[in-house]
């Protein structure tokens, strides 16, 4: 099949959507598939991203340039080399909502009758969804409400966030495929201690991990009063703040300030590849006390390391987390997540045995190789020509059942 993927930006410290979106579209290309994503060269920080991805086969990136207005991630290069790619494709997947993109390539699916799957990122999730209440309203009427409504299907990555979202998703059909990882980046870990050797500060005390753009609904000050009551109640614990500036980093350093925690928290900036894995490796507990996570990427990687997670009951995949034994599921205040926090760093068999359960359960839930199957047929039955296609070139193609719809408008 022919896929093209549109997102607003794949600027690293966007984080987890652009991750996933790539990564995504390479599980897809091994699959034989002609895999193509569009995107701005708009970055959070300011200036110009430079968004690459590995070679790969049947996989190509379109980066167009980013104007005006910036905070819609308007691209107009992108809107004129729309027609040509929409054209090109069997079925398009639109990553996120209120943007420039999904408008520009929402409506031209719908104008050229080219089935297409949107994935809300967490934008349907009523805390979220109720942010500039006014300014969204006048983008559902101009051209939200009808993008959705005649979606072929809405991705949602977690049961939670279907059932979160769907009074807000104008009747279109769901379907819940999760995000995932490539296991192979985590079979074989950096030496236990390399990360504490890169910041001395810490010592031999047990680290508390946030790893995560530093934005409002990751609940900063949630983090800081935790453990600032963890360490008053005798945890010789460090609290490590790693990840990009969303806006909150200066509020987080002054949180930690007042808390007197400034010689007992390290703040590291972003952190990619063998360092992230290196900080994972050496963290005693991940902790992530968002107000509204419609996934959390950055919590299946903490379990493929085989690191316990705490998260709130805001983080969408809290369900899985705790079934599958590998973490504890707190509500998003200080209080429980200092007494899950201090009971954990207290019982090293209990956190050893959430790290391999962890461990088991990205390898049976969250690998690419899998997901990219289930999108797969998704794909062939919203895109039938597309699949028959793909089928007589590559000698069969997935298919199944399903309560996705096909394109409304062939």
């Amino acid at each position: 099949m022919r896929i093209l993927h549109v997102i607003g930006d794949l600027a690293p410290e966007s984080g987890g959507p652009a991750k996933a979106c790539v990564e995504m579209a390479r599980a897809l290309a091994l699959r034989g598939h002609g895999v193509t994503i569009a995107t701005t060269d708009y970055a959070p920080s300011g200036g110009r991203a430079r968004p690459r991805i590995a070679p790969e086969r049947g996989l190509s990136l379109e980066v167009h340039a980013a104007g005006f207005p910036r905070a819609w991630l308007a691209s107009w290069p992108l809107k004129r080399a729309l027609p040509r790619l929409v054209r090109e494709a069997d079925l398009v997947h639109i990553h996120s909502l209120y943007l420039f993109h999904s408008w520009a390539a929402g409506t031209l699916c719908r104008r050229l009758g080219v089935p297409y799957i949107v994935r809300p990122h967490g934008t349907l999730d009523p805390y979220i969804h109720r942010r500039h209440r006014w300014r969204k309203r006048v983008m559902e009427l101009w051209f939200q409400d009808r993008v959705l409504r005649d979606a072929a299907a809405i991705h949602y990555t977690s049961l939670e966030e279907r059932r979160l979202a769907e009074p807000y998703a104008q009747g279109a059909p769901g379907a819940v495929i999760p995000l995932g990882l490539d296991l192979a980046d985590y079979a074989e870990l950096p030496p236990a201690g390399s990360f504490r050797a890169r910041y001395p500060e810490i010592g031999e005390r047990q680290i508390l991990l946030f790893l995560s753009r530093l934005n409002f609904k990751k609940g900063l000050d949630v983090l800081v009063e935790a453990a600032r009551r963890s360490l008053a109640a005798g945890v010789d614990a460090h609290l490590v703040v790693a990840g990009p500036d969303g806006g909150m980093e200066a509020a987080t350093r002054r949180w930690v300030a007042s808390a007197g925690l400034e010689s007992r928290t390290t703040f590291t900036g972003m952190l990619i590849g063998r360092d992230k894995l290196a900080a994972f490796r050496d963290a005693a507990l991940f902790l992530l006390p968002s107000s509204s996570e419609n996934f959390g990427i950055a919590v299946v990687e903490a379990m493929a390391c085989g690191t316990p997670v705490i998260v709130s009951d805001r983080v969408n995949i809290w369900r899985e987390i705790v079934e599958d034994g590998a973490g504890l599921a707190v509500p998003p205040h200080a209080e429980p997540f200092a007494a899950a926090a201090i009971r954990l760093l207290a019982d090293a068999p209990a956190r050893r045995a959430m790290g391999e359960a962890g461990r088991k359960a990205v390898a049976r839930r969250y690998d690419w190789a899998t997901i990219a199957a289930e999108l797969e047929r998704l794909y062939a039955r919203l895109a039938p020509s597309g699949a028959e296609a793909a089928a007589g070139a590559h000698g069969g193609a997935a298919t199944g059942e399903g309560e996705a719809r096909p394109c409304p408008f062939r």
